[in-house]
């Protein structure tokens, strides 16, 4: 890499200065602070030993033997540091470093490549897929993407909550109340109906509840509820008939939802088998003693030493809760993949769940329990306000990528932009925007705080928005078009301007970043990386002119062309496509 040669460069001159080999840890090299004048930042303390001078002159005399290195044009001393400029010549040779680069920014995975499990989604079969869903999916998918773009052999999994109370209440509603109803004779996706139920379910346990009066008597219908989830257990041939029966429902509503936002798994695993793993998982190190038993029968696990409380495992009943069948799906996953990472993203009110969760398997012996990591993200509300699926009030995952849909068709429709786009066109045109809209605003938000999605200001050609970055990337390839065999051209005839400095060193930037959004966990640093170029081409394109005729006008197309590939790439990502023509 160029940056590495110059960065060897300078270790060489700086060490010739002194006459002495200095160690390429004293070197060290950073980005110039926005603030400053400056490329790169040299920082000058280490070499104070070196030198045997004051950090001025020691500052001065560096200066002076660096500006003599082909790459750098010129620098200045702020204290302690020596912020340099980099040379035409520099940024020659990285636009042809990055433009002759192969799949720039991303690495191939060998036979020896990690392997990288990333669980995401995790739907419940009693209620569609929601906002909140959206957020999980498009952060699961996202970094899924870039850990295989970091070289990683990634699996996306996903375990379907298919079992335990929440369904129970589903089904004995509509057992109750359905009247044989379908979603087929509804007109309405399996999903959407199932959830109707859910709420149903509730909203008579309320009623339940006022009716009684006392808080310390349990409702019949949930007594019913909980009566239906031991039956289930027991393996009842007719709530098990009816359990299946819902679910497929569930299933089709939800494979529809998942094409729509062009979401995909490797592996689906289900608590209603995983439970039963972490049911024989827990019996064997009660045996061992590891876990203990309390008077009426119930099984535990003592955290105490990791600062945590007990957990339940077992109820006294001997059904199984979510920390059950979590301990199953993990030692499942362990054995099918052996994986290097395991990656769970959740809501972060899950996050006391995973901290005990991973203290369990490293208290029982699982090694590989240091290897997972939960992915945590805040809520995501409305302008409307919050949404609670108990009450109803979610909002639908469908019907929000329809309304994003429909909104952008009315943009586009009404446009006179888009005046030679047929229907179909505007059609497809639509989908690309309104589902960008959607994807970016959601991801440019650091996951782990919460979130309020703005449906209008997402969808804004303007601004951090998705719409504006594929808007500029379709503004490049219609420069492109215009001269489509125009030859790459590395060097300027002129000097390089600002802005052109800026685009190659934010295309340079590109694998930094990638690497950085998998270290952190964290895709918004890639939204608003990408924000960020096209953003700086929009400037480049306002005050340069780049189909002038002029000597330099391959040497701004092989910039123009770059800058698209790397929006490209990097929406891709994100699970967003830009489209060709706006």
């Amino acid at each position: 890499m160029t940056l590495d040669i110059l960065n060897k460069k300078i270790e060489k001159s700086i060490s010739d200065l002194y006459n002495k080999q200095i160690p390429s840890n004293y070197f060290q090299i950073i980005k110039t602070k926005v603030d400053f004048e400056g490329d790169y930042t040299l920082i000058i303390f280490p070499f104070l030993s070196f030198s045997e001078k004051d950090l001025s002159s020691t500052a001065n005399e560096i200066g002076v033997v660096l500006q003599k290195i082909e790459e750098v044009s010129s620098f200045n001393i702020v204290k302690g540091f020596l912020n340099f400029h980099l040379s035409d010549i520099f940024f020659s040779k990285i636009l042809e470093h990055v433009f002759s680069s192969k799949n720039f920014g991303f690495i191939s995975p060998s036979s020896n490549s990690k392997t990288t499990l990333v669980e995401f989604s995790s739907p419940n079969t009693n209620k569609p897929l929601h906002l909140g869903h959206i957020r999980n999916n498009l952060l699961g998918f996202a970094i899924s993407n870039i850990f295989k773009a970091c070289g990683h052999h990634v699996k996306k999994v996903q375990v379907i909550n298919d079992r335990g109370i929440h369904i129970c209440k589903s089904m004995l509603a509509w057992l109750k109340y359905g009247n044989g109803k379908t979603p087929d004779s509804e007109g309405v996706k399996g999903d959407f109906f199932v959830g109707q139920y859910y709420v149903l379910f509730e909203k008579k346990l309320k009623e339940e509840k006022i009716k009684i009066g006392d808080k310390n008597i349990v409702p019949n219908i949930l007594k019913e509820a909980q009566e239906m989830l031991v039956k289930w257990e027991r393996k009842d041939p007719e709530i098990i008939k009816l359990w299946k029966k819902m679910n497929d429902w569930v299933y089709e509503g939800m494979e529809i939802t998942y094409k729509k936002l062009g979401i995909s798994f490797d592996k689906n695993y289900y608590e209603s088998s995983t439970y039963l793993d972490g049911k024989r998982i827990v019996q064997r190190f009660l045996e061992k003693n590891i876990f203990f038993t309390k008077k009426d029968k119930s099984v535990w696990v003592d955290l105490n030493q990791y600062n945590l409380d007990e957990k339940l495992l077992l109820r006294s009943d001997g059904t199984a809760v979510y920390m059950t069948q979590d301990i199953g799906t993990a030692f499942c996953r362990h054995e099918d993949f052996s994986f290097d990472n395991m990656i769970y993203v959740t809501g972060n009110e899950q996050n006391y769940h995973f901290q005990t969760l991973f203290k369990i398997l490293e208290k029982i012996g699982c090694n590989w329990s240091k290897k997972c990591f939960h992915l945590s993200y805040g809520m995501v509300d409305l302008p409307s306000g919050k949404m609670k699926s108990r009450e109803g009030t979610v909002v639908d995952a469908d019907d929000l990528i329809s309304k994003m849909r429909s909104s952008s068709f009315n943009i586009i429709k009404h446009s006179q932009k888009f005046d030679d786009f047929d229907e179909n066109e505007i059609k497809k045109l639509s989908e690309k925007i309104g589902d960008g809209a959607l994807k970016y605003f959601i991801l440019k938000v650091d996951a782990k705080k919460n979130m309020l999605f703005n449906p209008d200001e997402s969808i804004d050609f303007n601004g951090n928005t998705g719409p504006f970055i594929q808007y500029t990337y379709a503004r490049i390839m219609s420069i492109l078009s215009k001269r489509k065999d125009f030859k790459p051209c590395f060097n300027s005839h002129d000097s390089m301007g600002g802005l052109e400095k800026d685009l190659i060193k934010n295309i340079f930037d590109f694998p930094n970043c990638i690497q950085q959004c998998k270290e952190s966990l964290n895709p918004s640093l890639l939204a608003n990386y990408i924000y960020h170029l096209a953003k700086t081409y929009n400037k480049f394109y306002q005050k340069v002119p780049i189909l002038d005729g002029s000597k330099n006008e391959e040497f701004r197309l092989t910039v123009s062309k770059k800058v698209s590939l790397i929006i490209m790439d990097g929406m891709g990502l994100l699970g967003i496509s830009v489209p060709n023509r706006m």
